[in-house]
């Protein structure tokens, strides 16, 4: 199930999935709908699919090599197609201070692709175009995704 709402200044479609299964169809939709975007960043809480959602997304761009989260060492890089691709994954960072010792900006304004977990700290660094994934498990352990970005 998919809507789709379009305004003067934003964008935003909502899924929901019923299945694992789905989600690399909703990757390849992703880009579909976003294909000059290179800045992503991914809510939901912890479990909800962040980062298989993201696994999914490199597949999708051609990335050959095992993606994980980069909990630990905050940020995985990989090679696709024609790009780079940063996973960043800010969950153990406890300042916007610490974001930027590890080059957040660079990352945020470059061409390359960025995939970022647990934004909210960074959310005043981030450039105007950037698409936000809202992820939520629902009541009968669903996912809801909303994919939105502001002109």
């Amino acid at each position: 199930m998919s809507t789709i709402s379009l305004t003067d200044t934003a964008m935003k479609k909502e899924y929901i999935i019923d299945t694992i299964d789905q989600l690399y169809p909703l990757a390849e939709e992703l880009l579909q709908i976003f294909p000059n975007q290179r800045k992503f960043a991914f809510y939901g809480e912890i479990g909800a699919g962040k980062t298989t959602f993201i696994k999914q997304i490199c597949e999708q761009l051609g990335v050959q090599d095992y993606v994980s989260s980069p909990t630990y060492g905050l940020i995985s890089e990989y090679e696709a197609k024609d790009h780079l691709i940063r996973h960043l994954d800010l969950y153990r960072l406890n300042t916007i201070e610490e974001a930027l010792d590890i080059n957040v900006e660079e990352y945020l304004y470059d061409e390359e692709y960025c995939f970022i977990e647990w934004p909210q700290l960074i959310e005043p660094l981030f450039p105007s175009e950037i698409v936000y994934i809202r992820i939520q498990i629902t009541q009968d352990q669903r996912r809801a995704f909303v994919f939105e970005k502001n002109k």
